[in-house]
């Protein structure tokens, strides 16, 4: 397995794309936004459809926003599994429901192909070989695509079989939103009391085994304030939207179970506050 065609060319996406061109394992790049192919200097000219990007490709690596489009762009006569390569992998990096990932490898295998589900994080890494891969497959699937992952990835950790790398992705995003809320509750009793956030992350900091490594709980609350601040309202705007996207798939995933996620549900209902776009003080008492 050579070469590797990238779909959605956003954070994730461009990252993966500009890593393989410097490879020299990039074969094709297709998103619906034309101007995307600026994210990935030097790469191939832009595949007309995503079926014309596989037919280019070893592999074909997904990164779109949900699972409606992931299935967008596997089926359909434009879409990769059009190409009728039997024996072609798929490596899909967008985090979609389990729900979705059932469908999308329903229709990978009556075509022969190979679906990876690969959950990512370290995202802001993603050009420089950073990212974290769970990934679910067989072993020998694993081993396969390994000059793929090789080519774009900082580490990869085999989750399991097919489903596990998703399911995983669902786990630690709930685990890592939960962490965000507590940071900002945390940072309003510092913030309240004149407490250095900068210092608080070192306190936070240290053995993970011993209470330690919490300082990433942290990390909304350091950056600048978004008052007044567009670029950094709309990043932390953008983190709100994925963070409500993921955990509303974590709350569809447990109910499946019988089960609630309260403290998901309450992310959710306080997403404002979470992502640092209000109430730095604290949200108010109910009157």
């Amino acid at each position: 397995m050579k070469s590797g065609g990238v779909i959605g060319l956003g954070g994730i996406g461009g990252g993966v794309a500009q890593c393989l061109q410097r490879s020299g394992q990039l074969s094709a790049i297709y998103d619906v936004r034309a101007e995307a192919a600026g994210n990935v200097p030097g790469a191939p000219a832009m595949s007309a459809t995503p079926r014309e990007l596989a037919a280019a490709s070893d592999c074909v690596l997904i990164a779109v926003l949900n699972g409606a489009q992931t299935i967008a762009v596997l089926d359909g006569p434009d879409g990769v599994l059009a190409a009728n390569k039997p024996g072609q992998t798929v490596i899909l990096l967008s985090t979609i429901s389990m729900s979705d990932l059932a469908t999308s490898q329903k229709l990978c295998a009556d075509a022969g192909v190979t679906l990876i589900d690969c959950g990512v994080t370290n995202g802001p890494k993603s050009g420089e070989n950073g990212l974290i891969c769970l990934a679910g497959g067989s072993d020998a699937d694993m081993a396969a695509a390994k000059p793929i992952f090789d080519g774009f990835a900082g580490s990869v950790i085999h989750m399991g079989g097919p489903g596990a790398g998703m399911a995983a992705k669902i786990a630690r995003n709930t685990t890592y939103f939960g962490c965000m809320r507590a940071g900002y509750e945390g940072a309003v009793i510092a913030r309240n009391y004149g407490v250095d956030l900068q210092q608080m992350r070192l306190a936070l900091s240290g053995d993970p085994d011993g209470g330690g490594g919490l300082e990433g709980a942290l990390a909304m609350m350091v950056r600048p304030d978004a008052a007044g601040n567009e670029q950094e309202t709309a990043i932390r705007n953008y983190f709100m939207g994925l963070m409500i996207k993921d955990l509303e798939v974590a709350i569809e995933e447990a109910a499946k179970f019988g089960a609630r996620l309260p403290m998901v549900e309450m992310i959710i209902d306080n997403a404002l506050s979470t992502s640092g776009l209000e109430h730095p003080l604290g949200q108010p008492l109910q009157q």
